[in-house]
């Protein structure tokens, strides 16, 4: 194999190379190509998953005005309920007082 001979195989070589590149290029781009349709609804997607986001947030924001609504309501509940206890208790001390001295005014 001389020189010129050798040189020609490269070239054939290479260019069958550069030709199976390009060819494996142009099948994957063809195979991967996103059609309109598809950009369409990727764009549908989108706008769904940025008004799911949204319906989310606003959720999770009535959760948390509800849940503080409640705490409070439930503190208030807490401090009437120890208000009543606390009254209870001097109601009943008093009427164990009063039967108390009933009974002594009774036996005199």
């Amino acid at each position: 194999m001389n020189r010129t001979e050798f040189i020609v195989a490269t070239a054939v070589i290479l260019f069958v190379a550069f030709a199976l590149g390009w060819f494996t290029c142009w099948l994957l781009h063809r195979l991967t190509r996103v059609t309109q349709t598809e950009m369409g609804e990727l764009d549908k997607m989108a706008r769904d998953l940025h008004e799911a986001e949204e319906t989310r947030d606003q959720a999770i924001a009535y959760l948390e005005r509800r849940e503080a609504e409640l705490t409070n309501k439930l503190s208030q509940t807490e401090a009437e309920l120890r208000a009543a206890m606390d009254g209870l208790r001097d109601a009943r001390h008093e009427a164990e007082e009063l039967r108390a001295y009933i009974e002594r005014v009774s036996k005199a």
